[in-house]
């Protein structure tokens, strides 16, 4: 499956649980929404990405990705009940970066 080089690089950056790579993936204003929070600019989604990497030691493994859309159907395994999941990753970028993400 073909992938953006953003999403690659958050993939590749969550799976590594490297959170200085996973926010270079992200413009200085985005917004991530996750099990009803909105985390806004970088500093709360490093803070957000930073605690669930610690609690959670979560992975992604990508199984669909719809292009016109920037939607993302991944496999999330890791420390926490009910592992593994799937979830939809619903992207918008700006400059190749992630302006918007909501997790769903």
């Amino acid at each position: 499956m073909k992938l953006p080089q953003t999403i690659e690089d958050l993939i590749d950056a969550q799976n590594r649980s490297d959170n200085t790579a996973y926010m270079a993936c992200f413009s200085e204003d985005a917004t991530v929404k996750d099990e009803g929070k909105t985390y806004r600019g970088k500093e709360e989604i490093r803070n957000w990405i930073s605690k669930a990497n610690e609690s959670f030691m979560i992975t992604m493994k990508p199984l669909q990705y719809n292009v016109d859309q920037a939607f993302l159907k991944a496999e999330i395994s890791g420390n926490f009940s009910g592992s593994p999941l799937v979830l939809s990753y619903h992207f918008k970028f700006i400059n190749d970066k992630v302006n918007s993400l909501i997790i769903d």
